[in-house]
């Protein structure tokens, strides 16, 4: 059974920090890649972070990089996103996804998550 969960969600201050967490059914997760995609109201959705399966590589897009950090322990079959110094343009839905890394951009993507809302006051 195919399954992505992401606890972790919530409403913390500008400044803050948070960590989201995707679990991931281990027949989807070994070998894949994972990542985040953020979707704000009004707005399409994004790409913020992805690794490789191997854990060896990490990609942001600008907007995060250096207050956001994706990793994974493939031991538990697990992906965070560690966020620090929060920013209120940061508020969205973040979803959780495998798929396949390439370039630094996901060129194919297989599953997603439910989402998680995210809120970050001022």
């Amino acid at each position: 059974q195919v399954q992505l969960e992401e606890p972790g969600g919530g409403l913390v201050q500008a400044g803050g920090s948070l960590r989201l967490s995707c679990a991931a059914s281990e027949s989807i997760f070994r070998s894949s890649d994972m990542g985040w995609f953020r979707q704000a109201p009004g707005k399409e959705r994004e790409f913020v972070a992805a690794i490789r399966w191997s854990g060896g590589s990490t990609y942001y897009a600008d907007s995060v990089k250096g207050r956001f950090t994706i990793s994974r322990d493939n031991a538990k079959n697990m992906v965070y996103l560690q966020m620090n110094n929060l920013k209120p343009e940061d508020t969205a839905v973040y979803y959780c996804l495998t798929g396949v890394v390439y370039g630094g951009r996901f060129r194919r993507y297989d599953y997603w998550g439910q989402g998680t809302q995210v809120t970050v006051s001022s």
